[in-house]
Order: C-alpha cells, then sequence, then structure tokens
C-alpha cells in the first residue's frame, strides 16, 4: 500500500471536494431553472435568460468554479491516476442530490451503480500510484523532453487530426466514438498541462519568478487550445448522441487515455508492485461499471414485475412448481415457440378425438 504523505492526502482531499461541489452545481442550477419554469418565464431552452436574475443559479455557478478550482489544486499534489478517476464521484453526487432535492427517481440500477462508485473509488485510493516527484518547472521540461512522451504526444495529434478530418465527415454523424475519441485523447494532453500550470503556481506562491519563465506560458497556451477542442467536440457527441450513451463512453476512454498519459510522463506505474497495479485497475473498471449502470438503465423504470415470480409480492407460490404433477417440465425443457407447439398439439387432439 501506498504511502499517504501530507501532499497526496491534500490532492485526496481536493479531488474528493471538487467531485462534491460539481456535483452539488448541477443540483442548484437545476433547482433555480425549475423556480423559474414555475414562475412562468422563457425557459434557457429557448434562449431565455431570467436565469441570470436567480441566486440559486449563481450558486450553483459559484459551486461549480470552487469545485474546477479544487481539481485544478488537486492535480498539483495527487498522481493524476488518482484525481481524474475520482471525478466520476460528481456524478454519483448529483444523481443522489437530484433524487432528495428534485424528486427524480434513482432506480434500483442507479442505487446500485453509486455503490459501485464508492466501492471503486475506495480501492483506487488504497492502491494509488505513486508518482516520481515533479517538483518545479525544470524537472517538468525534462519529463516534457522524455522521448516516451514525445512518441505519445505525437500519435495522439496525429490520431486527432485524422478523426476530425477524415473520420469526421464520414462517421460522426453515426458512430458515437469519432467525436468522443477526439475529446479523450485531447483530454489527456490537458491534465498534462493542468499539472504544469499546478506546479507552475506552488512555485509562484513560494516566490519564484515563474512568470519569466516561457515554459508556463506555452502550458497555458495549449491548455486553452485543448480545453475549446474538448469542449467543441463535446458538444456535437452530445447534440448527435443521447447523455445516457455518451457520458459513460466519455469517462471511460477520457480517463484510460489520461492514465496512460499520466503513466508515460511521470512514470507512475514503474516502482508499483503488482497488487497495486491490479488494485488500481480494478477500481477503475469498479467505477466504470458503477458509471455505466448509473447512467445507461436511467429512464428505464424498475417495477416488481421484472422481478422473477418467487421474489414478487404476493406472487409467492406455496406449491413450487417442481413439486406439482402438472409442472413437472423446468423451463428448459419447454418449446421455444409455445404457441405454435399448443396449436399444433390442440390439431392433434382434435384429430384423435374425431377419430
Amino acid at each position: 500500500p501506498v504511502a499517504m504523505g501530507a501532499g497526496f492526502g491534500a490532492g485526496l482531499g481536493l479531488a474528493l471536494a471538487s467531485s462534491a461541489f460539481i456535483g452539488g452545481s448541477f443540483v442548484l442550477k437545476k433547482k433555480g431553472l425549475l423556480r423559474l419554469c414555475g414562475r412562468g418565464r422563457a425557459r434557457a431552452g429557448q434562449g431565455g435568460h431570467a436565469y441570470l436574475r436567480e441566486w440559486l443559479w449563481w450558486a450553483g455557478l459559484l459551486c461549480m468554479g470552487v469545485g474546477e478550482a479544487a481539481n485544478f489544486a488537486a492535480y498539483a499534489f495527487a498522481p493524476a491516476t488518482l484525481v481524474t478517476p475520482l471525478g466520476a464521484l460528481s456524478v454519483l453526487v448529483s444523481a443522489v442530490l437530484s433524487s432528495i432535492f428534485l424528486n427524480e427517481q434513482l432506480n434500483i440500477h442507479g442505487k446500485i451503480g453509486c455503490i459501485l462508485s464508492i466501492l471503486g473509488s475506495t480501492v483506487m485510493v488504497i492502491h494509488a500510484p505513486q508518482e516520481e516527484e515533479v517538483s518545479s518547472l525544470e524537472s517538468m521540461a525534462e519529463k516534457l523532453k522524455d522521448p516516451g512522451f514525445i512518441v505519445f504526444a505525437v500519435c495522439v495529434l496525429v490520431s486527432s487530426l485524422l478523426l476530425i478530418f477524415v473520420a469526421g465527415p464520414r462517421y460522426g454523424q453515426s458512430n458515437v466514438l469519432v467525436y468522443v475519441l477526439v475529446c479523450s485523447a485531447i483530454g489527456s494532453l490537458s491534465v498534462s498541462c493542468v499539472k504544469g500550470l499546478g506546479i507552475a503556481l506552488k512555485e509562484l506562491f513560494s516566490g519564484k519568478p515563474v512568470l519569466k519563465e516561457p515554459l508556463g506560458w506555452v502550458l497555458l497556451v495549449c491548455l486553452v487550445i485543448c480545453i475549446s477542442i474538448q469542449i467543441n467536440y463535446l458538444n456535437k457527441a452530445l447534440d448527435i448522441f443521447n447523455t445516457s450513451v455518451v457520458t459513460p463512453i466519455y469517462y471511460v476512454l477520457f480517463t484510460t487515455a489520461v492514465m496512460m498519459c499520466s503513466a508515460i510522463l511521470f512514470k507512475e506505474w514503474q516502482h508499483m508492485v503488482l497488487d497495486n497495479i491490479i488494485g488500481s485497475i480494478s477500481g477503475f473498471l469498479t467505477i466504470v461499471s458503477g458509471i455505466f449502470l448509473l447512467h445507461a438503465f436511467r429512464d428505464m423504470p424498475f417495477t416488481p414485475s421484472l422481478l422473477p415470480l418467487f421474489l414478487q409480492p404476493g406472487r409467492a407460490d406455496p406449491h413450487p412448481p417442481w413439486s406439482s404433477a402438472d409442472r413437472h417440465q423446468s423451463c428448459q425443457h419447454q418449446p421455444l415457440l409455445p404457441s405454435e407447439n399448443k396449436g399444433s398439439q390442440s390439431a392433434e387432439e382434435e384429430e384423435e378425438e374425431e377419430e
């Protein structure tokens, strides 16, 4: 297990706080918009801007800003392989608070998804990798010159250009992976820029002349470009495809790309023992399963009629089917087309009666 240093603990706390604030911000904004709708004001989806005079909406925006700032700061203290997957908890917080304050139904799939996300996050925290210490922009510059990272960055840029200019016009309207892959690949580079800027801010607050360093400004420009591309193509994906499809796929691909980039740039997996590697991967896959259940079946009603007969309330049979003579066949031995077989059986019986 990983030694919980002060920096690691601070990064973990900031990541958890970020998820709580971002998850709560969605609920506050939605609550504000619903209040406006109840007063008969023009809705935001119809071009209305009355929400700018609603204090709940501004409270949601403030929470979002605090959450993003905490997330930004978390990258300066904890490994990106830990901070990025924990972002899934904001989806969990939003789902739980929506069911409490917005009366949105959280079905059994969603509740199981929430539990899986919490368990997966716990496992990832326990087995989180320790990245190589990067304490200054000089050491960050050395890592950015690493041949492995340069090859990775070139592959990301080339594949993104191919997806945008070749695959996009042909398959962008029919395949959800095209635009989501662009967001995820570029997003892995944006996290690296965030990490470098976090280090620059730490140096700035400690009194070092960081503003004279060109690397900090280069990282800032790269971050703005990367985020602009991400927002553009994520909006395209959300406009074409259902949110419940885009969100889990984007989370999985984005987190995987960030983990790969972080592993190459900061050598996070180099000194890990086998049980921590298995624990980190298992935790991530558990979070993925939870997010999938939470989103993919969000609009599916789960009624008692979907349960097996022996679990349905009021439908329990005191005489099990295997104990009665007229129900001795199991479902495995029943015909595949019962209606046709019943019809043929009744026809045979009528023929026998006529004879």
